[in-house]
């Protein structure tokens, strides 16, 4: 969607006579019915499209170039803050999208392609000409206008009221590459500006240009396919075993070929393969040019999804294929020709942090002709997790859709030990299992010990042999607020008094990476940044938000306990409630581990009760 198209005449005679934020507004409320713009987007627009008047009008450029300003990019909730087009001194037909910056002043980071402002409460962000060249990037992957046609596209960021620093931390060499494909300006490089525009635009003719854009079809190019594709090949993530590939199968054959809309359920608990299994769909799906995007409520799991994909290289030319939850809101009606959700059991009501809707089930299916969901029901770790497979039914239902309902039982993780994690879910009291009384010893090394430091020297010694190795926690202990100090892993929370024991929950700086990035082994996980990955080995902390009442024979929780704020609302007065989350919670944690899994109780009933059930568990 195109908010404001015009030549640059008219867009200088918008802005000379202080109309052109009126004409934006004016264009977005035609098109979309809403209104929904702050006195800060006000100022911004007038600030930002002077600057550019200036712009253009001392460069030099055709009066009839094209001028495109919020340009929504399909399928997507990203808007482009400019976009000029023309033909070039050399006859090509091009087009150039800005990135337009308030920016006065920013820090860099070691982080690729990411920097730190005070416009974003001193969080990341990304840097602006990585911004500007994602833009690039997502067009020339799936415009078919511009892979398939002469158009050539370019890109930039402008940060018009930002002063270069000496040295500049937006040109740390870190940012070279990014900085290379497009070019940052400062506000005092207008006149470098002014030249690159009308070398690349200068001739004009560009509004048939933006037109050309904005009706190509969405689907990947064959350069997009081709290196997704090859990633996959010979990946052993990606391998797919009986089970798996019949269950690939008939969801793939079902989504190139829908008599109707239609919702794919594949339910498996943990092991079972259903993130192999959704990755290859997604590669599938992409190599019979089918418009598919992987979602991935967890920005954990879908970090470190999209580094074993690929392999811890560059992830410029794959991470539009890789969505959060909440950003179907508003979407249209099959906008897409398939959506694969793994680990949907975690998608959100209305009560979500930045979420905007109201159920992100109903989101997904409105927003595609096939949704392919993966869930686990007794994954679902907080009240405002609604993904469970009645509720998708419910959803489809309601949209007329046709449900298939497909199962993954055999287990991949703990090295085929499906028995251990049948183990787990009976000893916990989360369902009855053939298990009760233990697995094959052999295949999996599960182990309770008696001191935390124990546990934290026993993951580290599988860390320095080169397994992945990494201590995860029951929310048992408050995570200090970033505002305190505690921005990376400043505050060992996480804190054992009476056993002289102490570390800091993950970084907020690593973020979604603490996983995969060496600084992790030194910090403790969560289920928030563990659900959906796998480690060689993991240690699990049980703190006190898990105890064993001997006498009654059953679990409790105690609200003081557990500190999760949002996992624990509105369940003050609904003990059994919380008690079955943090089971579940556990349960997660628990089987993280591949290969082996070390455990410290905290609370001496629990572990005396664990103690009692693996003594009785037979060694096969």
């Amino acid at each position: 969607m195109i908010v404001y198209i015009n030549d640059s005449k008219g867009f200088l005679e918008d802005v000379d006579c202080n109309r052109i934020v009126d004409r934006i507004k004016e264009a977005y409320f035609h098109k979309t019915g809403k209104r929904n713009f702050n006195e800060s987007e006000d100022n911004s627009w007038i600030n930002s499209m002077e600057f550019m008047g200036k712009i253009i009008r001392r460069s030099g450029v055709a009066d009839d170039c094209g001028v495109m300003i919020e340009f929504g990019l399909p399928s997507t909730s990203k808007r482009i803050d400019f976009v000029i087009s023309g033909f070039g001194d050399t006859g090509e037909k091009n087009f150039v999208i800005i990135e337009l910056k308030q920016w006065k002043e920013a820090n860099s980071t070691t982080a690729d392609d990411l920097v730190i402002t005070p416009y974003y409460g001193g969080r990341f962000s990304t840097h602006p000409s990585y911004q500007a060249s994602s833009y690039k990037g997502f067009l020339t992957d799936y415009n078919e206008s511009v892979y398939n046609s002469t158009l050539s596209a370019y890109s930039c960021a402008y940060l018009h009221n930002y002063t270069e620093k000496n040295p500049e931390p937006l040109k740390d060499a870190v940012y070279e590459k990014v900085i290379e494909d497009s070019p940052i300006y400062f506000k005092n490089d207008f006149a470098k500006l002014e030249s690159w525009l009308k070398r690349l635009v200068g001739r004009g003719k560009g509004k048939e240009i933006l037109y050309e854009i904005e009706n190509g079809n969405i689907r990947p190019s064959k350069k997009l396919i081709d290196h997704v594709t090859g990633l996959f090949k010979g990946n052993r993530e990606f391998h797919l075993l009986e089970e798996q590939k019949v269950t690939y199968e008939v969801a793939l054959q079902t989504a190139l070929n829908p008599k109707c809309k239609t919702v794919i359920l594949i339910n498996g608990g943990p092991g079972t393969g259903k993130s192999v299994l959704s990755m290859s769909l997604l590669g599938g799906l992409l190599k019979h040019r089918k418009n598919v995007v992987f979602v991935a409520p967890n920005a954990s799991f879908r970090e470190v999804m999209l580094n074993k994909l690929t392999q811890g290289g560059d992830a410029n030319n794959v991470n539009h294929l890789f969505w959060g939850s909440g950003k179907f809101v508003d979407m249209t009606t099959d906008r897409f020709d398939t959506v694969v959700v793994d680990e949907a059991h975690r998608l959100k009501n209305g009560s979500a942090y930045m979420y905007r809707g109201d159920n992100q089930v109903k989101d997904i299916v409105k927003a595609s002709k096939v949704s392919i969901f993966f869930v686990d029901d007794n994954q679902m770790i907080r009240p405002e997790d609604i993904g469970s497979l009645n509720e998708i039914k419910e959803v489809a239902t309601l949209n007329h859709a046709k449900v298939i309902e497909l199962e993954l039982k055999a287990q991949f993780r703990c090295s085929g030990a499906e028995g251990y994690i049948n183990w787990v879910t009976d000893v916990l009291q989360i369902q009855e299992t053939g298990n009760f009384d233990g697995w094959e010893h052999k295949a999996f090394d599960f182990q309770i010990v008696d001191h935390p430091n124990e546990l934290r020297r026993l993951i580290q010694e599988k860390a320095d042999s080169g397994q992945s190795a990494r201590i995860l926690a029951g929310y048992a202990w408050k995570w200090t607020n970033e505002r305190d100090g505690n921005w990376n892993a400043n505050i060992s929370d996480v804190d054992i008094a009476e056993k002289g024991f102490a570390m800091p929950w993950n970084s907020r700086q690593v973020g979604s990476t603490w996983a995969i990035r060496p600084e992790g082994i030194g910090q403790i996980g969560c289920v928030h940044t563990s659900q959906g990955l796998e480690f060689d080995y993991v240690g699990v902390i049980v703190g006190n938000d898990l105890r064993y009442d001997p006498e009654k024979g059953q679990f409790y929780t105690r609200w003081e306990d557990y500190f999760d704020t949002k996992g624990k609302q509105g369940m003050r007065n609904s003990a059994d409630k919380l008690c079955r989350m943090v089971r579940n919670i556990y349960r997660i944690l628990l089987s993280r581990g591949m290969k082996g899994c070390y455990v410290y109780f905290r609370d001496p009933a629990t572990e005396a009760y664990f103690r009692d059930r693996l003594m009785r568990a037979s060694a096969k």
